[in-house]
């Protein structure tokens, strides 16, 4: 039962427990002594003085070991976990934890050792990926010399690789999208006739490969992939393409083992699609005030997906306040030509499609969202984390939770230019999403399920953006 229970909490549950106890002798003493003839009223005025003083003295010392023992245990494990579990490099902090004897210089020493011997691995993985990535290169100048647009898609039709042709394609109908199912994109009834094809024969399939929304049509075919899963869609070069067009390879391998069966708050977090956003409003107040930037990025299998990112203005239909601009540098002569956020919301929604959003201070941006939600036509049903609510687990509620905090204790760079800006913050906070899942997963939150639990466990800092 107690386990469950914060140190800080646990301790100041057993300073509570000591002052009652004394308190309860002190009373017994009163009642014992009243008993055998004494009273009074100078006899009461004792036993309250004597329980005042208890409590008194009680509550100061547990200050004192809060401040000096609880605190830094909780800060100096958190530490830890950083440089262990997040990559975060440099010395711990010991002065806050000068009480604690030799304790912080034997976590200093054993910080210092883990990390030396993550940096010899991390040699051995640099060379192992700098074959990979001189491989990949030679891929990528291949397929620039092939005049079609390539997409894999897993067995559950996911995407789990695209060049640059591809993104292109898919771009005419949506942000293209790891993991996202290809009937986001392509109408399903071909697609499916021509995968039953394939299927029945083993050989390559051609069709004709209409848009989703029947705007867009391409000669298309189907490959199977041999003894592997999935399989390989190719889209013939025409109008809608570039051939001479940058040829970059978005792909994830592991996307092909399809975890879509399990619950979705059973699945491991590294498994999970996160779609980490920002906004930038007229004002801070949800109920009245109009969003003037959506900015977002993608993080697959723990990582950030360069290119899959959402970067767009908004008309709030308002004036700007001079305050905000300074703020953001969003001007009403910047938004004048933007789309309003009837629209913007429903991109955002496809785009954020089948994953987690991840935001800081999530239920301010959520409120705007919510706010438009039976204008825009969307519901936001999907599952919300809380970098700040990850933050309190991980570093305990008494420190600081601020982005810019947060960024300096992890090791995370913002550019000048970019905080403050929809695009900026979310890809600071996707960074920052990054260092936190190794760590919640050595605190032993594996799952989706685990961390919300945990998260609504500091609720006294933000509300569970969760419907």
């Amino acid at each position: 039962m107690f386990t469950s229970l914060s140190l800080r909490l646990r301790i100041f549950l057993f300073f509570a427990a000591f002052a009652a106890g004394a308190l309860a002798v002190v009373v017994l003493a009163l009642v014992m002594g009243h008993a055998r003839g004494g009273g009074g009223a100078g006899f009461v005025q004792a036993g309250l003085i004597a329980g005042f003083g208890i409590l008194g003295l009680s509550a100061g010392i547990w200050l004192l070991f809060d401040e000096n023992v609880a605190k830094p245990i909780e800060r100096l494990a958190a530490q830890m976990r950083a440089r262990v579990h997040g990559g975060v490099s440099g010395g711990l902090d010991l002065e806050a934890a000068r009480y604690l004897g030799d304790l912080a210089h034997a976590a200093e020493a054993v910080t210092d050792g883990l990390a030396k011997g993550a940096m010899i691995t991390a040699q051995s993985v640099a060379l192992a990926t700098e074959k990979l990535a001189s491989e990949r290169e030679r891929l990528t100048a291949l397929l620039t010399e092939i005049p079609v647009a390539m997409i894999m898609i897993s067995p559950a039709h996911k995407i789990v690789l695209y060049d640059g042709q591809a993104a292109q394609a898919l771009a005419l109908i949506a942000p293209p999208r790891l993991q996202a199912s290809i009937f986001d994109y392509l109408d399903e009834a071909c697609l499916r006739a021509a995968y039953g094809q394939m299927a029945r024969t083993g050989l390559d399939a051609p069709f004709s490969a209409k848009g989703a929304h029947g705007v867009h049509e391409f000669a298309a075919s189907i490959k199977p992939l041999g003894d592997a899963k999935g399989y390989m869609l190719v889209l013939e070069s025409g109008a809608h393409l570039d051939p001479a067009a940058p040829r970059p390879l978005v792909y994830d391998f592991d996307l092909l083992e399809d975890p879509e069966s399990e619950v979705l708050l059973e699945r491991p977090l590294r498994s999970l699609i996160f779609t980490v956003f920002d906004t930038e409003t007229t004002g801070l107040l949800p109920h009245k005030d109009e969003i003037v930037q959506i900015g977002a990025v993608r993080v697959v299998n723990g990582r950030i997906i360069a290119g899959e990112t959402l970067d767009m203005l908004v008309n709030p239909g308002m004036s700007i306040p001079r305050s905000a601009t300074q703020i953001h540098k969003i001007s009403d002569h910047m938004v004048a030509g933007a789309p309003p956020i009837t629209e913007v919301a429903r991109e955002f929604h496809g785009f954020a499609r089948d994953s987690v959003i991840v935001a800081h201070n999530a239920p301010f941006d959520m409120a705007f969202l919510r706010r438009h939600a039976q204008s825009t036509g969307v519901q936001w049903t999907h599952p919300i984390l809380d970098t700040v609510l990850l933050s309190a687990i991980i570093f305990g509620q008494s420190e600081e939770h601020t982005l810019d905090a947060l960024c300096n204790r992890l090791d995370v760079s913002i550019e000048k230019r970019l905080r403050h800006t929809a695009i900026g913050d979310a890809a600071a906070t996707a960074q920052v999403l990054c260092k936190l899942l190794p760590m919640l997963e050595a605190r032993g939150l594996a799952t989706l399920g685990k961390v919300i639990e945990e998260s609504r466990k500091h609720g006294r800092l933000l509300d569970d953006a969760n419907v």
